[in-house]
């Protein structure tokens, strides 16, 4: 059998973490231009536009004007989590129709005597968990030695995940 490829979040979530990630190591140098961030990253600078709207509103980002304007996290990195990213850019965390973050929200008819909600909540609890404890800063890798920004092993960045 062939595995298909379905991801869990879209592009949106990849694309604006990539973003988010990107910001953070600049941070707090001021803005940077999308443009730059769609090179470096290799991004389409048409969908980047598109992801910073929810961002600003969210009150993850801010956007300045003019001959050096650009993009800047609206906070520093240590106090953004990824769950506040991931839900900006995604909206709920919601693996299954019958496990929204919400549960007004549920949509699925079986409801309560449903088999498998269960299963589809842990898993719901467990990705709001991993994104609510990863904040910015732990994804962007510490300046090593001699000025390189490579990432280290996650067991050396100190990682909040257990």
């Amino acid at each position: 059998m062939a595995l298909k490829e379905k991801a869990l979040f879209s592009t949106r979530a990849e694309y604006g973490v990539r973003l988010m990630v990107f910001l953070a190591r600049q941070y707090p140098n001021g803005p940077l231009p999308l443009t730059k961030v769609a090179e470096v990253e290799e991004l389409p600078l048409a969908y980047l536009e598109q992801l910073t709207a929810p961002l600003r509103r969210d009150g993850l980002i801010r956007s300045h004007r003019g001959v050096r304007g650009g993009y800047e996290l609206a906070r520093d990195p240590s106090l953004i989590t990824m769950g506040e990213v991931v839900r900006s850019l995604e909206g709920p965390i919601m693996p299954m129709v019958c496990a929204p973050e919400d549960e007004a929200h549920a949509t699925c008819v079986r409801g309560e005597y449903c088999s498998a909600q269960l299963l589809w909540t842990r898993i719901r609890d467990a990705l709001a968990s991993v994104l609510d404890s990863t904040i910015l800063a732990e994804l962007v890798p510490p300046r090593r030695a001699g000025g390189t920004n490579k990432a280290l092993p996650l067991e050396m960045m100190g990682s909040r995940i257990s």
